[in-house]
């Protein structure tokens, strides 16, 4: 695998691939740390681990298999617009819950006493998932639209092949024009009575 098999625009739809998995990294850490000090009790706190670790795994074999896979169903454009519309379905749905629950707990995390510093400390790390879990949701519903919109672009533009491989190796070209040899039909080839047009030759 070289990289100079990918696209420009290939290019730029990986690294934002490998940026929305840092992001998830960042919101499994965190959700990993605030659900460690309330030892995995409160629901609110599960789903956006849970989901955290469900997205990394499917951005990371997703990633791995447009890579390593030449012409993989998972890199084409219909495959990656429904993925990750459908992960940023469950990231709305499971962050509206898990913001409803957090709501008690103070936005300034300094009003809590000193003496309690795990609490503080606690009390930051689930305003910054938080902050993660929405940016999360935001960065694969907008992921999402831009390949929609650049693929219903090129489509419309003629190049309706941008919906038949990888994106990440896709490159934005005019379909040549059928040349007359591909207009020809069966029985220009092999006559009505049987004889074979290559036998004109």
């Amino acid at each position: 695998m070289a990289f100079s098999e990918f696209s420009s625009v290939g290019k730029k739809k990986l690294g934002v691939h490998v940026l929305l998995i840092l992001l998830d990294v960042i919101a499994l850490a965190l959700a990993a740390r605030v659900n460690i000090f309330q030892e995995f009790f409160f629901m609110a706190d599960l789903f956006p681990l849970g989901l955290a670790i469900a997205t990394l795994i499917i951005l990371f074999f997703t990633l791995v298999l447009d890579l390593v896979v030449n012409g993989t169903p998972t890199a084409r454009p219909a495959f990656e617009i429904g993925l990750l519309y459908v992960l940023s379905i469950f990231w709305l749905a499971f962050n509206a819950f898990s913001t409803s629950r957090w709501r008690n707990i103070p936005m300034d995390c300094s009003s809590i006493p000193a003496e309690y510093p795990d609490e503080r400390t606690w009390c930051r790390d689930v305003q910054a998932l938080k902050s993660f879990v929405w940016i999360e949701f935001v960065a694969l519903f907008f992921t999402a639209s831009f390949i929609l919109r650049y693929a219903i672009t090129e489509h419309n533009r003629g190049r309706k092949q941008v919906w038949s491989g990888p994106l990440s190796r896709y490159v934005p070209r005019d379909l040549p024009p059928r040349s007359e040899f591909m207009r020809q039909t069966f029985t220009d080839y092999f006559g009505a009575r049987g004889t074979s047009a290559f036998e004109k030759i």
